[in-house]
Order: structure tokens, then C-alpha cells, then sequence
């Protein structure tokens, strides 16, 4: 059964820092790659990060790049999501998704299984 589980999310102060996980089932880990993904309330969901998970090649949105590491364990079908130096703009619920694409600057994606989220809440 394909399923995808995020976990880790949480409430922390702007600076701080959260790792999410996310646990796929073998069948869902075969996809092309995995992502992170966030909506924030009144907002349109959009990319954060993707790993491709043969090549280890990862893209990050700008507004994240050299805050967020994406990562995987292949020996666990996981992949994580490091988050240091939150702001109160990254609060937002926070989703894990296998497909096919992302494209490189996180504005477009095919993306075939999605998890239910994980609340992330950053206070200034």
C-alpha cells in the first residue's frame, strides 16, 4: 500500500530549528523523487525542497536555501527535512510528496502520492 507519513512538525521561536521525517512505504519510495511541500493559510500550496532519489540531486525554493537540507535513508525509504533558522514565514503545514518531477526552482511538479501534513508554527 502506497502511504507517505510525515512527522516532527511542531511550535518553536523564529531561530530555532525542526527536522521533519517522512516514512514511505517501499512501493512509494520507487517513485522518481520526493519532496517537501507547505501551505500557509490564504496561500497556495508551494515547493520547498526535492531530492531525486537514485542521483541524491536536490533543488530548494530560494526563500529556503541554506536554511532547509533535504536528505534521504534509502535503508529506510525516509526523508527528512532539516530546518534551522525558522522564521515566522515559514509557519505553515508541511507536506511530504513522491512522483515523477520537480522542476528546479520548485514552481511546478508531478507528484502522484502526497502525506496529510505536519503543522509547523514559528513565533517571532
Amino acid at each position: 500500500q502506497a502511504q507517505l507519513v510525515e512527522s516532527g512538525g511542531g511550535s518553536v521561536q523564529a531561530g530555532g530549528s525542526l527536522r521533519l521525517s517522512c516514512a514511505a512505504s517501499a512501493a512509494t519510495y520507487s517513485r522518481n523523487c520526493m519532496a517537501w511541500f507547505r501551505q500557509a493559510p490564504g496561500k497556495e500550496r508551494e515547493g520547498v525542497a526535492v531530492i531525486y532519489t537514485s542521483s541524491g540531486n536536490t533543488y530548494y525554493a530560494d526563500s529556503v536555501k541554506g536554511r532547509f537540507t533535504i536528505s534521504q535513508d534509502n535503508a529506510k525509504n525516509s526523508v527528512y527535512l532539516q530546518m534551522n533558522s525558522l522564521k515566522p514565514e515559514d509557519t505553515a503545514m508541511y507536506y511530504c510528496a513522491a512522483g515523477r518531477w520537480v522542476n528546479a526552482i520548485l514552481s511546478s511538479w508531478d507528484m502522484e502520492l502526497w502525506g496529510k501534513g505536519t503543522l509547523v508554527t514559528i513565533s517571532s
